[in-house]
């Protein structure tokens, strides 16, 4: 009897099965509105967040070991390695997705805003960056390492935060725990601000979709000849524009050490994909409905896979006046980010909260906003804005630990 609850248990907690558990209970939670207000998919994260928090207590426990049964371990080096590939592919799935989603209009759409967008997505991640050396300063306690990793996960840039772990001489265990301190309200804190915004604005949103929508008109050019579908669902040209962000995303600029990574390098290979729309005589177009399927698959991976690792590193180096430096290096940047493209380039509330969700490198929050709005075309400033961000937080992540 013990052997068979042993192997019964065993099989209910295996990794499969706990990835699936945490979507249908994160989805279950995310779907309660409060007053309008709902945490959607990014429910998903708090509840592997929270998963991770307890199997920080209990990462082994054993079942009648002397009467057949066994250890069953949660947590371990090969664990941790399962949900980062979790993540990996579910950040590939996503920013390709958004790519390809935007691709057919961002090239041809480049005008005064695109300046607009590039300036926010370095602006914001500055703003970050001088946030967390003002801590530092200010508390002789707390290293470099541990405001980097509470920039980078206020920021929820996992590129960010591994550029941190990479410079030399950096405490690499401050880094990963400042990072999952953060990392929770780094996400909801920007979530929930694209729902608030309108809600206290109260923006009509059908209106400002309207004027979204005909501010954006571009032609699409048709292909002038006959094309070739690979597959039914697109997954050939969806596959292939991933295969190619990866392939971007490894270049390295040898003196500064800086790559995109798979996150950006699947941005940019959608983006390149979408736009062209073919490859020879093989029709790369990709029916609307497969690209929100795999946007919205991409995003719940992510928030599992980066989640559970994030609830584990929350408790190692917990303190509560960590968790108020992270709030803080979210909310000030967003706010000024949001102040700025209001008040000084003047952008619409569709355009202005798509930029600080690129700003603030925020997958989570985009596919919030795409649910508020009711339209993907909110990812172009999205898209427009987020490599920027992307590639300043990289550099002010070296640069805070390298100055510091």
């Amino acid at each position: 009897m013990t052997a068979y609850l042993y192997q019964l248990c065993n099989a209910a907690l295996g990794f499969i099965f706990i990835v699936f558990a945490i979507g249908a209970l994160g989805y279950l939670i995310g779907g309660i509105k409060i007053k309008g207000i709902e945490l959607g998919t990014a429910g998903v994260l708090l509840i592997a967040l929270l998963y991770g928090v307890l199997i920080n207590f209990y990462p082994h426990f054993s079942i009648g070991a002397s009467n057949g049964g066994g250890t069953i371990t949660l947590w371990s080096d090969s664990v941790k390695n399962n949900f980062g590939i979790v993540s990996k592919i579910g950040t590939a799935l996503f920013v390709t997705a958004v790519g390809l989603i935007a691709g057919p209009k961002f090239f041809r759409s480049f005008n005064r805003s695109t300046l607009s967008y590039i300036i926010l997505g370095v602006l914001i991640i500055a703003i970050g960056a001088g946030t967390a050396i003002l801590f530092v300063l200010l508390d002789k306690n707390m290293s470099s390492s541990m405001a980097v990793g509470l920039l980078t996960g206020g920021l929820t840039s996992t590129p960010g935060f591994s550029a941190g772990k990479e410079v030399i001489g950096v405490i690499e265990d401050d880094v990963t725990a400042g990072y999952g301190i953060a990392y929770l309200y780094g996400v909801l804190g920007v979530v929930l601000f694209v729902q608030l915004v309108p809600k206290i604005l109260k923006v009509n949103m059908a209106e400002e979709v309207a004027h979204f929508q005909a501010a954006n008109q571009i032609q699409i050019p048709q292909p002038e000849k006959a094309l070739t579908a690979i597959d039914p669902f697109g997954f050939f040209a969806f596959f292939f524009a991933v295969a190619l962000g990866c392939l971007i995303g490894a270049i390295k600029i040898p003196v500064i050490n800086f790559s995109l990574g798979n996150s950006g390098g699947c941005l940019i290979g959608g983006l390149i994909v979408g736009h062209f729309a073919h490859l020879g005589g093989i029709d790369c177009r990709i029916k609307k409905e497969t690209l929100n399927f795999m946007r919205e698959l991409g995003l719940v991976l992510f928030l599992i896979g980066a989640g559970v690792p994030g609830g584990v590193n929350f408790i190692s180096k917990f303190k509560w006046i960590y968790f108020i430096y992270g709030a803080v290096m979210t909310t000030v940047p967003m706010i000024v980010g949001y102040i700025i493209a209001r008040y000084v380039f003047k952008l619409s509330i569709l355009n202005n909260l798509g930029s600080i969700t690129g700003g603030m490198t925020s997958t989570p929050a985009l596919g919030t906003l795409i649910a508020t709005a009711g339209t993907d075309e909110v990812s172009s400033a999205y898209a427009a804005t987020y490599p920027f961000a992307l590639v300043s937080i990289v550099l002010a992540a070296k640069i805070v630990i390298m100055v510091l």
